[in-house]
């Protein structure tokens, strides 16, 4: 690996960390058959303080794909779940999986138009969907009479009584509930071979940040590999004993991996938090569950960190956070800490590595302001932004690639762009990256949010970290804006903390940034908002921002 030598990104690996594991070549499913089997009475998730066993969870999901293979459809096929954090989505996800068929997951926040984007793109045979959403199909559900529709009521999950004959689901006039089929099904699906680096197990779409969404093609092998590897980076792991915080929504493939499908790896309870957003049910839920690991964003930190009276909350018995899905700013960082005396770490991700490719190692070895290491068995290479073929070296600014197991099998339907994402193995991530002196990589931003001033490149994340050192920022962004004299210049969207919001202005803004940063740095433009539009999994939509300007 003539790249390792380059940066030497292994000499600081911690030892707890392996360079490299075995990664079993097994069906996805297969994880929670095997935690079913080790730690049947422990509780695979709670939500609203109704538990749902490890046991109990795979009968379901026998139960599940029992049904769904009588359904006519061939394996492979696409099985849609259009569910927030709750039960019924594990569920259905690991009956999809052993009945042979691919799951997608659909965004709770979708309206209708992104809905049948994503049934027509991944031609779903099937869809799962809460009752809740009942109104947003309904606008969607002329285009797709052929779709079978399966919806699902939390009533019987939050009553005990899942896998009881007792207490239907009395819905409208033929309306299909999942709860009605677990009650109802024998849990005896035929057993499906399954070839884990061949087979398809997850539809995964990205954010769509440039044109429409693409699927994402992760294997079987792609998922778990990436398990594994989380197991390997998070220090020996209590397996059956770990509490990891369900707070990010599963339908993104951070979540689906770092809390869902490791948790169930290493025989985690996962309680389940409705609405993130709301800081006391978060809290409660740390609090009441006594959390030990906590995968979230920084905005999750910020919310906890900024909490009136978080000092006299309980959240010591969280261990290990890690952060993704965006730059964690130091100050956040240090402020969590304090509070609940955890290790929280930056990695990194993307969607079509299944997302995990960097960490920082959480014991010892860390280094703020970068994403950390690659995991076990990853390989790394920052390249040429002008010419792809050339290796960049210590401290060079280029594109970061990865090549690994976690790494997808490519685009659904879409070859050519497959072609210029995966290139001999190796995926081109779009972000700008380097390594540095010691082997850790630091994303230095996005190639299309680069900011070009003046022939400067400037980097819309490098100016947010900086701005986070200024007390009275809560929260900020920053974007580039079409300019005739200088190619773009550099606008910056603040939200204040409450007790600066009548005493600081746009202006005061503009002088600090001038007398703290590099004059081809500081932001020319301050715009105050209330929040910073951000997505589910917590990354600024910066796009949205550029938009608003349009």
């Amino acid at each position: 690996m003539a790249e390792e030598k380059i940066y030497g990104y292994y000499k600081k690996w911690p030892d707890y960390v392996p360079k490299t594991i075995e990664i079993p070549e097994v069906p996805l499913d297969k994880l929670l058959r095997d935690s079913a089997e080790k730690y049947p009475e422990n509780a695979v998730t709670e939500y609203f303080g109704f538990k749902v066993t490890y046991q109990e969870m795979d009968a379901v999901a026998d139960r599940i794909a029992a049904y769904l293979q009588n359904e006519g459809l061939e394996k492979g096929d696409v099985i849609a779940l259009y569910l927030t954090n709750v039960p019924p989505l594990i569920a259905a996800y690991f009956g999809i999986l052993r009945a042979g068929y691919v799951a997608t997951l659909i965004s709770p926040l979708f309206g209708p138009l992104e809905v049948k984007y994503q049934l027509r793109d991944s031609g779903a045979k099937i869809l799962i969907i809460w009752e809740g959403f009942s109104q947003i199909f309904k606008n969607a559900a002329p285009e797709f009479p052929e779709l079978k529709v399966i919806w699902c009521s939390l009533a019987p999950w939050l009553s005990g009584s899942i896998l009881s004959k007792e207490g239907l689901v009395e819905g409208e006039e033929n309306q299909l509930y999942l709860e009605n089929i677990i009650k109802t099904t024998v849990a005896k699906p035929i057993e499906v071979e399954i070839s884990p680096k061949d087979d398809m197990a997850v539809l995964q779409y990205t954010g769509g940040t440039t044109g429409l969404p693409k699927g994402a093609i992760l294997t079987h092998y792609n998922i778990v590999a990436n398990c594994y590897q989380c197991a390997a980076v998070f220090p020996n792991p209590e397996y059956g004993n770990e509490v990891i915080l369900g707070a990010l929504p599963f339908y993104h493939i951070y979540a689906q991996t770092v809390v869902m499908n490791f948790g169930i790896l290493i025989g985690a309870m996962i309680p389940l938090v409705s609405n993130p957003r709301n800081v006391d049910e978060l809290i409660n839920i740390i609090e009441n569950s006594k959390t030990t690991i906590f995968p979230g964003v920084a905005a999750l930190y910020n919310l906890i960190n900024n909490t009136p009276d978080i000092e006299n909350r309980n959240l010591k018995s969280i261990k290990y956070c890690l952060s993704g899905a965006g730059p964690l700013p130091p100050e956040i960082q240090k402020k969590f800490e304090e509070l609940t005396g955890a290790k929280l770490v930056e990695g990194y991700g993307l969607t079509e590595a299944s997302p995990v490719t960097h960490a920082n190692p959480l014991l010892y070895g860390r280094k703020n302001g970068t994403i950390g290491l690659p995991v076990p068995n990853t390989r790394m290479k920052i390249v040429s932004l002008e010419d792809p073929t050339k290796i960049m070296r210590i401290n060079e600014v280029g594109e970061l690639c990865i090549k690994g197991p976690q790494v997808m099998k490519g685009y659904y339907n879409r070859p050519e762009e497959t072609q210029n994402t995966i290139i001999d193995g190796w995926l081109y991530t779009g972000d700008i990256a380097l390594v540095d002196e010691e082997g850790y990589t630091k994303i230095v931003d996005r190639k299309k949010d680069l900011i070009k001033y003046k022939g400067h490149s400037v980097y819309p994340t490098e100016i947010e970290n900086l701005l986070f050192e200024n007390p009275a920022i809560l929260d900020c962004a920053v974007i580039g804006l079409p300019d005739a004299e200088t190619g773009e210049t550099i606008k910056a969207f603040i939200v204040l903390k409450p007790e600066y919001k009548s005493s600081v202005t746009e202006d005061d803004i503009i002088e600090w940034a001038k007398a703290n940063m590099a004059k081809f740095k500081y932001p020319r433009f301050v715009e105050f908002l209330s929040e910073i539009p951000k997505g589910t999994a917590g990354k600024t939509l910066r796009r949205e921002l550029r938009e608003s300007h349009k």
